[in-house]
């Protein structure tokens, strides 16, 4: 670690104490956290070298060939009297094959290659660790380090399967450059199929890549990646930590995966659980050198008393290498390009969140409920990957709000680049259940989209897997319940619960995205309106399968409304990734008029007018505008491939005024020009459009300027969209 990095000066506050002036009153305590941070770092450097050399521990320890064949195998069993290696290979002898003891803990058993040179362990062989206690027990145990395990359909564990093919995966791709706006599609592999069974790595690749590709995400978030023996627990219950689950295929095929998502120009994060761990014994950490206290602490706070899981010691020097490593291990082995962080607001807090209503009072992020040494490997962590990977991306799933949490490292932060805006859904899913549409309070949900960190990035959602689970129900079930097993045709007039269903879903949407944050994510499916919830397999529901997938083949049968609203999804993400709202941070909101059930803001120079309304349409209204010149339509919600009513007319020009209104020097009046039906149309249709400015505009100030604009008219709920944008 280079002196300036531990310098008495870092960290450089006056940034964070600018922006957010409520933390001057905790500045010590920030500073002592950043010592304690550098004070293990360099502990770290000092006695393993360097923390690369610390944090790629898992090419020492485990199963490690060397060039001449020989195998090296290094294991961590504190708690250990002696400790065997049993398998296939020595026809399950127990004791045939003892570890030798070495310092710290650590034991290491070396083999010799065969008579014809191969290791004196093949490819696929599986192994089993026998480990002797204190007591006299013999305990059959996986290496936590272990890379592949895999399980018969008779038995109720998973097998250490050694993985050493003769020919290694090739990757054949770079990693895609960081997007400076990101768009996250959630997604989960098993149930990636609209058939009734596991789908594979190679289902995913083939037929989920390209529609994310197709519908403008620029990376995926993979869930349940890391192997987790019950497969409903969604992969937070992680039982081998360096093990790509093979309920979906092989590790090679999960490279692939990665590999041809790169080459789609698509960044893959890995949902990483350092949180907590699985119970399980036999297939997991827990008492796997037979005490209580290996990984986790000993006694009452070594247990998630929710979640019935363990809890990882941060302060223990072995756990910390573990778990760096495992890092690494997913960054270079696979070539993930970043993490999404779950369960951080546990990690932070000795209470774990639990019973915990967090108010924003500073006095609830500091002090002893924290725990520091957590805190302090998530900035390790943080600070190791972006020094060796500075494109790489971390996301934090916090609920808390703990100041600086997406704040560099030497600014006093946490080092995470976004955190997730948990309150956001929450405030949906409240609303839908709570409010009549025509009774929302705009005003509260604007505060909860704009309620966010000043200098802290977030990524933003109307909806995530949360819910879509079972118990909860997803925003179009909220919105449109049976009618969407009934009326979802387009070759029928809409019923009014579907047409203000399909309105308000692309409305919610589109707002959360615009104004949400400076990243959006999706939950697979949820961009079409995908009917069923999701449940695993469990013996609550007969062990079925019938909800544990995602029907990808709506949106491929041309006359459902699904296919609707997954092509407005496409093209609102598209026209993001043309103006880059995402990267433009704040928005300034010019009218929120909760009468008129108006909301007006700018963005990236662009401006979006939404219109809540549930029955009145302004075709005069005025809308304050940053640029002067011309509007055009770019992005249209009404257009009829959207599920909308085809009321506007496309090339519709609006022209500002030199007419000061809410804060502006230049507005203009909102006349839409509407196509006349040959028949009236109910008040329940929605639309939207976009116009982009090409007039009077200063070649030397925006050459490249947009906005849009988002407006309803005739409709429960309302929304049009104009783009402002330069023409040559």
């Amino acid at each position: 670690m280079s002196d300036s990095s531990t310098d008495e000066t870092l960290p450089n506050l006056t940034a964070f104490l600018q922006t957010d002036p409520y933390i001057r009153n905790y500045e010590g305590e920030l500073r002592r956290r950043y010592k304690r941070f550098a004070e293990r770092l360099a502990q770290l450097e000092e006695a393993e070298g360097t923390f690369d050399c610390f944090t790629l521990s898992y090419r020492s320890f485990g199963i490690q060939r060397r060039p001449d064949s020989d195998l090296v195998l290094r294991e961590w069993v504190p708690g250990a009297e002696a400790v065997f290696l049993t398998g296939d290979f020595n026809s399950w002898e127990k004791k045939s094959h003892p570890f030798t003891q070495k310092e710290y803990g650590k034991w290491e058993l070396c083999l010799s290659p065969k008579v014809d040179k191969s290791p004196a362990i093949k490819h696929l062989t599986k192994l089993k660790l026998v480990v002797l206690t204190k007591k006299g027990e013999n305990l059959f145990r996986i290496s936590p380090w272990a890379k592949y395990v895999t399980k018969t359909l008779d038995s109720v564990t998973y097998d250490w399967t050694h993985w050493d093919p003769p020919q290694p995966y090739q990757f054949q791709h770079p990693r895609p450059p960081r997007p400076s706006s990101l768009r996250i599609y959630e997604a989960h592999v098993g149930i990636s199929s609209p058939e009734e069974k596991i789908a594979s790595y190679k289902n995913f690749t083939r037929k989920v890549l390209p529609r994310i590709k197709d519908l403008g995400y620029n990376c995926v978030q993979l869930m349940a990646i890391m192997e987790h023996a019950y497969y409903a627990s969604f992969g937070y219950q992680v039982t081998n930590f360096f093990a790509a689950s093979s309920r979906f295929g092989t590790p090679d095929d999960l490279k692939h995966l990665v590999d041809t998502a790169h080459f789609m120009g698509i960044t893959v994060l890995l949902d990483v659980v350092h949180s907590h761990a699985s119970s399980n014994t036999e297939d997991g950490l827990n008492y796997f050198d037979g005490t209580d206290s290996c990984f986790f602490h000993r006694g009452s706070r070594g247990n998630h008393s929710l979640w019935g899981s363990r809890l990882f010691n941060y302060s223990s020097w072995e756990v910390v290498r573990f778990l760096l490593s495992n890092l690494r291990w997913w960054m270079e082995e696979y070539h993930f390009d970043g993490f999404r962080f779950d369960a951080v607001t546990s990690m932070l807090y000795h209470h774990h969140g639990i019973g915990t209503s967090f108010s924003g009072n500073y006095s609830e992020y500091f002090g002893m409920h924290v725990d520091e040494d957590a805190l302090v490997y998530l900035m390790l962590a943080n600070h190791i990957l972006h020094k060796l990977y500075p494109q790489c991306i971390t996301v934090a799933e916090d609920v808390s709000g703990m100041p600086g949490l997406c704040r560099s490292i030497e600014e006093g932060g946490l080092g995470f680049d976004y955190r997730l805006t948990m309150a956001v859904p929450d405030k949906w899913i409240q609303v839908l259940k709570e409010v009549r549409d025509e009774d929302w309070d705009l005003e509260n949900i604007v505060h909860t989209l704009t309620n966010r960190r000043r200098g802290e990035a977030s990524i933003t959602y109307a909806e995530s897997h949360d819910q879509a689970l079972v118990g909860d129900k997803s925003l179009a079930f909220w919105l449109m319940d049976k009618e969407m097993y009934t009326n979802m045709s387009a070759l029928n007039a809409m019923t009014p619960v579907i047409d203000r269903g399909i309105q308000l879903h692309k409305l919610i949407r589109l707002l959360t995205h615009s104004l949400g944050g400076e990243g959006y994510l999706n939950f697979m499916g949820n961009e079409f309106g995908h009917p069923e919830w999701l449940d695993f397999p469990r013996k609550g529901n007969d062990e079925s399968y019938y909800y544990a997938r995602r029907q990808f083949n709506l949106v491929d049968i041309e006359h459902l409304r699904y296919r609707q609203l997954y092509t407005f999804d496409r093209d609102m993400n598209l026209t993001e990734d043309k103006y880059g709202w995402l990267a433009a941070g704040q928005t300034a909101v010019t009218t929120l008029n909760q009468a008129d059930k108006v909301i007006v803001f700018e963005r990236t120079n662009l401006l979006f007018i939404f219109n809540f309304h549930p029955c009145n349409s302004y075709s005069d209204y005025r809308v304050a505008a940053e640029h002067a010149g011309k509007y055009r339509i770019k992005l249209n919600s009404d257009e009829l491939q959207y599920g909308g009513h085809g009321r506007l007319v496309q090339d519709t020009e609006f022209f500002t005024e030199p007419v000061p209104f809410n804060g502006r020097a230049q507005s203009f009046l909102v006349s839409l020009s509407l196509l006349q039906p040959s028949t009236p149309k109910p008040l329940t249709k929605i639309g939207c459009c976009v116009v982009g400015n090409t007039l009077g505009w200063s070649m030397t100030l925006r050459k490249e300027v947009s906005a849009s604009l988002q407006f309803g008219l005739d409709s429960r709920v309302g929304n049009r969209r104009f783009l402002n944008e330069q023409q040559d």
